[in-house]
């Protein structure tokens, strides 16, 4: 009887245990084929003859003691001998233990010589040539594993293959030798789901690669042959970006279907992530809709609402949020969640004046790692009570555990003296940081935004050229330059051109549109800013879009139609600086 049918791991244990015991007395013992103690069960011993199993223990204690070359070559010899397949895995698993590729590439594949329609062989081969960066090699073997896979495991064996290519250093070789090695399947046209999960790989490698066209060739074909298929559409999810147009299509089509809530979710995302706050709000509606128990839902949903002061119904959003989510097993992404609701609540009660309830909702959050976003709630709570002072020495107070907190905290203290005007004491806190870290081209933006509040508009434009200067690409200071030339109705025609190039960073940017809307008023071209701003307003509806639109229609005579948007600018947020200052200056009220 050979070793096949023993439990090999479970011997070593219990061999290992006999290390203690003189080897010349334990030889004596295993050529005698008798117990060296009763661990060791009659049946067991009698499956190995002495010699045997007299090397395989000299092996692991070689193995286990530090002389990993002599072990490895124990038991490669031992499973050679009986054709074992745990014994070659061991040889193998010796060897990577050793960081010896080489070796256990060596077992590996000489445990596939001897057993070839063995797939656990199979895989340690492929396993170990991509490790080893040996990636055009890995194409035989690669064919195999999904050959050996039962077929209705195929898809997800092909799925699992980016995976394994992962930390290849060719990108570009990993997506040839893969696209090659499976061909096969992406011409069999009886298996549609298997080709398309083939394509899907293929993009992913591809979108590893930096092959962005070719990753979405791959998401359309894959596709085409399975519509209803979620790869695609997450993989052309990942591939969204305002530079990549042609991927949004493909998600679009899969949301035609039924999606998962999860991907309806990622898009939804994704749009947040562009600004595009009213296509992301319907698909939120939409998951909340179709999927009631879909917590992150109402979360994002109730974010939202409360974004466009929708206080009501963002309360009752984020109340059942934190109602599913308590309903569920505890994790960091749920100990999160419940943080931004309760702060979020806490927020909508601030804005009510509760200031029982908005602190009440703060006790409520648990982690100490919302410690920061919390104290921000209760400073701004005690600055809207007129304590100032004290909600500024509360943020101060926060723990400094490393660099980013102590940015989180600067933020905090600035913006609370932004949203209560006190802009000189924000100016010069921002200053001192600045001058500490020169380099840092947020703190000098968020310095210039302070001079362009203090009405020092030279400092301000001072400063946004330096932030230029040091980041070409910070399209942010393009368009306060140039917003701020167009308020002031200056060098219109220089605003104009920083403010396309502040949107050529980030197209249809709604209130980089909203920018270049002014330029073309002050322009005179009021036709066209009334057009940007109608795109501008319906993708973001926003109190300061509202001003100026409202402004257009009703140097152009359209008076209704300015006041029904101004109002619901008003509704948004009645406190909006730009808003009041232009109801004031028309002398308008709605």
């Amino acid at each position: 009887m050979g070793l096949t049918s023993l439990d090999y791991y479970g011997l070593m244990k219990r061999l290992y245990r006999l290390a203690l015991v003189p080897l010349a007395i334990l030889a004596v013992c295993v050529h005698a084929q008798s117990p060296a103690t009763p661990e060791a069960a009659p049946n067991e011993v009698s499956a190995l003859d002495g010699e045997l199993f007299y090397q395989l223990l000299i092996g692991e204690l070689n193995a286990r003691s530090g002389e990993a070359g002599t072990g490895y070559s124990l038991i490669l010899d031992a499973a050679r001998k009986t054709n074992d397949a745990k014994l070659y895995q061991r040889a193998a698993d010796i060897a990577l233990q050793a960081r010896s590729g080489d070796s256990a590439l060596e077992a590996a594949r000489a445990w596939r010589l001897a057993q070839p329609q063995a797939r656990e062989a199979n895989r340690y081969v492929l396993q170990i040539l991509i490790a080893l960066n040996r990636v055009p090699e890995s194409m035989e073997p690669l064919k195999n594993e999904i050959a050996f896979a039962p077929a209705g495991d195929r898809v997800a064996a092909v799925g699992s293959i980016p995976r394994n290519y992962a930390r290849v250093t060719d990108k570009k070789q990993a997506a040839v030798v893969v696209e090659t090695a499976l061909g096969d399947y992406l011409r069999d046209t009886r298996q549609p789901a298997l080709a398309a999960a083939v394509w899907i790989t293929i993009g992913r490698l591809r979108m590893a690669a930096g092959d962005t066209p070719g990753a979405l060739d791959a998401a359309r074909r894959a596709q085409a042959l399975d519509p209803l298929a979620d790869g695609p559409a997450l993989l052309a999810l990942e591939l969204m970006d305002p530079k990549v147009p042609l991927a949004e299509p493909i998600v679009r089509k899969y949301m035609e279907g039924k999606p998962l809530p999860e991907l309806r979710m990622g898009y939804a995302r994704s749009l947040l992530d562009t600004q595009r706050y009213a296509e992301a709000a319907e698909q939120v509606k939409v998951i909340t809709a179709e999927r009631p128990l879909y917590a992150e839902g109402w979360l994002v949903q109730g974010t939202l609402q409360a974004q466009d002061n929708q206080l009501a119904a963002a309360e009752v959003s984020l109340k059942r949020y934190v109602e599913l989510a308590q309903s569920q097993p505890a994790s960091d992404e749920r100990r999160r969640g419940l943080a931004q609701a309760y702060l979020s609540l806490s927020q909508i009660a601030e804005k009510r004046k509760d200031y029982v309830a908005a602190e009440a909702f703060l006790d409520r959050i648990e982690d100490s790692q919302d410690l920061i976003s919390a104290q921000n709630r209760r400073a701004s709570i005690l600055a809207r009570q007129g304590k100032v002072a004290e909600a500024r020495q509360l943020i101060r107070n926060l723990p400094e555990r490393t660099p980013e907190d102590a940015r989180m905290k600067l933020s905090a203290e600035v913006q609370l003296l932004r949203d209560n005007k006190l802009y000189k004491p924000a100016y010069d806190l921002l200053a001192a940081a600045a001058a500490k870290d020169p380099k840092d081209t947020d703190l000098i933006y968020d310095q210039a935004m302070m001079a362009e509040k203090l009405g020092n508009l030279t400092e301000m434009e001072r400063l946004l050229r330096m932030v230029i200067a040091a980041r070409p690409d910070y399209q942010h200071a393009y368009n306060a330059l140039g917003y701020s030339l167009a308020d002031r109705n200056m060098r219109l025609l220089e605003a104009r051109q920083l403010i396309q190039k502040a949107l050529e960073f980030a197209p249809g940017d709604p209130f980089i549109s909203d920018s270049l809307a002014w330029v073309e008023f002050r322009l005179g071209n009021k036709a066209e800013a009334l057009r940007i701003l109608d795109t501008a307003y319906k993708a973001k509806p926003d109190p300061e879009i509202a001003a100026h639109y409202g402004e257009v229609l009703w140097s152009m005579g359209q008076r209704e139609r300015a006041t029904a948007i101004w109002k619901e600018g008003l509704l948004l947020n009645a406190e909006n600086e730009t808003l009041q200052e232009t109801l004031k200056r028309l002398r308008v009220k709605p």
